[in-house]
């Protein structure tokens, strides 16, 4: 354990993608974003937040990667926050994974769109 609130935990990851990865879970049992209900969102990210600010004097990095994976490349079905320290030349570049492009302003245009009216239900 490396930090402890009320409401969430942050841990080693024991399959680090850099040593010092750095896992951020609530402690209640929430498998998904979507899920975590706003008073456990603040303490949570508050909690990832402070890990990826000291990551960088303790790892001597230069910065840091943070995700969550909701359902999709979700290993444990139990919500976590990556906090990965970074350095330059570490071998990531950017997203880890392909890149697509719309098709035109259109496309874009309507995905943004379709967004929109899912954040408004």
């Amino acid at each position: 354990m490396v930090a402890e609130t009320p409401e969430a935990v942050a841990f080693l990851d024991v399959r680090p993608v850099f040593r010092g990865h750095t896992l951020v879970v609530p402690r209640a049992h929430v498998v998904t974003l979507p899920e975590l209900s706003p008073d456990l969102l603040t303490p949570t990210m508050t909690l990832a937040q402070r890990v990826s600010a000291a990551v960088l004097p303790a790892f001597d990095a230069q910065g840091s990667f943070v995700a969550i994976n909701n359902t999709i490349s979700q290993s444990v079905p139990h919500l976590h926050v990556h906090v990965v320290p970074r350095t330059k030349g570490d071998g990531l570049r950017g997203f880890f994974w392909p890149r697509t492009r719309y098709t035109d302003d259109a496309e874009r245009d309507s995905y943004a769109a379709r967004l929109r009216a899912a954040l408004d239900r």
